[in-house]
């Protein structure tokens, strides 16, 4: 894995969650862009696991605490869905926590609740592992 695939991975879930917000601007449930977003990404070949459950494992002992990841994207990109008027830092926190517990260099927080995607409706996340990464 290498910091310019996991940018190219993120430049087209970029454009595949900007394809269904065309098709569908803000207004619905997150559920529903999500089922979209699934789709498309399937269009696109894109691999991803929805909805995968996150092992909490606390001092050796699996916890059956049901943390959900909306899509788990290539193994590497964590991505949380959002339908919201404005994204808290308890969000981002999820994502973070997301992160750390799939061993994911890279996270994406979009919001389907605004005007533009690309400019308003998504941010990106890197943890150390990221920075490690070789360039090429």
């Amino acid at each position: 894995m290498t910091k310019k695939f996991l940018d190219e991975l993120t430049y087209n879930v970029i454009g595949a969650a900007i394809e269904v917000h065309k098709e569908f601007p803000a207004g619905l449930l997150e559920s529903v862009y999500q089922r979209c977003l699934i789709q498309e990404l399937k269009l696109r070949g894109i691999n991803f696991q929805s909805e995968l459950v996150i092992p909490i494992i606390y001092k050796g002992v699996n916890l059956n605490a049901e943390l959900r990841c909306d899509l788990f994207v290539e193994n590497c990109l964590v991505l949380e869905l959002k339908a919201v008027e404005c994204v808290l830092p308890i969000h981002e926190a999820q994502l973070f926590t997301y992160m750390k517990l799939l061993n994911s260099p890279k996270g994406m927080l979009i919001n389907f609740n605004c005007v533009n995607i690309f400019k308003e409706g998504q941010k990106t996340y890197v943890t150390e592992l990221f920075r490690n990464l070789p360039d090429k």
